[in-house]
């Protein structure tokens, strides 16, 4: 992709939604950017290919599939006579293809590990703060927008909401490529079925059904790919990974790293990410984490030697997926075994539970609202067509274990 002449290297082939068109040169030049093309490095799924060997996606993959559906959502609300300028029509694009722009090393898995207490989408924006210097402030509407801060509320509901075309390509993509069927959607028709009423983002009635299928199918995903047992057990350990890392750093400890992954294990960032820190996390990818956790399979320190085995040789310990949880006296006796079945200090790395919860549809928050013919709107579980939204709105609460044995 050397020429901004050559318009055939303007098209994309993805697997997913097909042919994906770039549809100028500034967002041209964005995907150029090294800052969008890290995306290429990091995991859209985390770990998960340890249960799913086909899940080895990228987030560069998704933000591009996420700006194709951006462009059919704003053809069809144009076609239905919503005013929308080029100036917002390239905003929308260019705010969903950087929304994921301050992802880390294996996505959410290592989102609070690498810098304490900072969230991607924090990130996010301080990257497209500093695109928007670069590209003489024409990314300003995008950042309004992502902040959800413009006048045009359903511009930014497209970009995040409970229905937006973020989640509309993840599911999608993510069922093709683990292969869990029960997650496949079809977003061309949920977005063929938007409009606008009072400046937000709806849902015209025969759509209805197509909405709950998609709330559904993101159930399914979570219940099958993103709280799966073993792959959570996996990230678990990679968590773990970094926090003993860290730990042992700490303590004066020479860990083999690449210099932009050791600066996060040296903890010179503390949740406000520096400049200097911005800049160094830019160069940072899964394979700087990779690399580090093989090596350090071999290190004399034998929880981190155990734990980095553990991922690189899928020697993972036997999970559970629970209705209750277990008690802190049970926990307790469980860390004691394996205190004493390996020989160490401090167990609590290998002995863990974790707490999982899930709302399916939380009409609290960006309530998804429904478009009658009469002109008047609902929010979806009000009205008397929804089949499933009631027990979509129930929260699933799980409890995740794990141990050596």
């Amino acid at each position: 992709m050397n020429s901004l002449n050559n318009n055939k290297l303007k098209v994309i082939n993805d697997p997913v939604h097909g042919f994906v068109t770039i549809p100028n040169e500034l967002i041209y030049q964005i995907i150029q950017h090294p800052y969008f093309q890290r995306l290429r490095r990091i995991s859209q799924t985390g770990l998960t290919e340890l249960v799913y060997p086909g899940a080895r996606h990228s987030r560069f993959h998704h933000a591009l599939g996420c700006m194709h559906l951006m462009q059919k959502a704003l053809n069809i609300l144009k076609r239905k006579s919503v005013d929308i300028t080029i100036e917002e029509e390239n905003g929308a694009l260019i705010a969903i293809l950087l929304h994921d722009l301050g992802h880390g090393p294996f996505s959410h898995s290592l989102e609070h590990s690498i810098i304490n207490g900072l969230h991607h989408e924090e990130v996010s924006l301080r990257l497209m703060e500093e695109l928007n210097q670069i590209f003489e402030n024409k990314l300003s509407v995008a950042i309004q927008i992502f902040k959800g801060e413009y006048h045009k509320k359903f511009l930014s509901q497209l970009v995040s909401s409970q229905l937006d075309v973020d989640r509309m390509d993840y599911l999608k993509r993510d069922s093709f490529y683990t292969g869990v069927v029960e997650g496949n959607i079809n977003p061309e028709r949920i977005i063929s079925m938007m409009n606008v009423s009072q400046n937000e983002l709806v849902i015209e009635a025969k759509g209805i059904s197509s909405v709950e299928k998609f709330l559904m199918a993101r159930m399914f995903m979570y219940m099958q790919v993103y709280m799966h047992k073993k792959s959570f057990t996996a990230e678990n350990f990679l968590i773990s990974v970094l926090k003993r890392a860290k730990e042992l750093v700490k303590g004066g400890e020479k860990l083999f790293a690449t210099s932009a992954f050791n600066y996060f294990l040296e903890d010179n960032e503390k949740g406000n990410l520096s400049r200097k820190g911005l800049e160094i996390f830019t160069r940072l990818d899964d394979s700087d984490v990779l690399s580090s956790i093989k090596e350090w399979q071999f290190h004399d320190d034998l929880i981190l030697s155990k734990l980095s085995r553990s991922i690189i040789e899928r020697e993972l310990p036997k999970s559970f997926l629970m209705d209750k949880e277990l008690t802190e006296a049970e926990l307790f006796v469980e860390k004691e075994r394996v205190k004493e079945f390996l020989k160490i200090d401090d167990a609590s790395y290998f002995v863990e539970q974790t707490t999982i919860k899930i709302i399916p549809y939380d009409k609290s928050k960006n309530p998804i609202k429904i478009l009658f013919k009469s002109g008047e709107v609902k929010e979806i579980s009000c009205s008397d067509k929804s089949l499933l939204t009631q027990f979509l709105q129930q929260e699933i609460t799980k409890y995740h274990y794990h141990s050596i044995k």
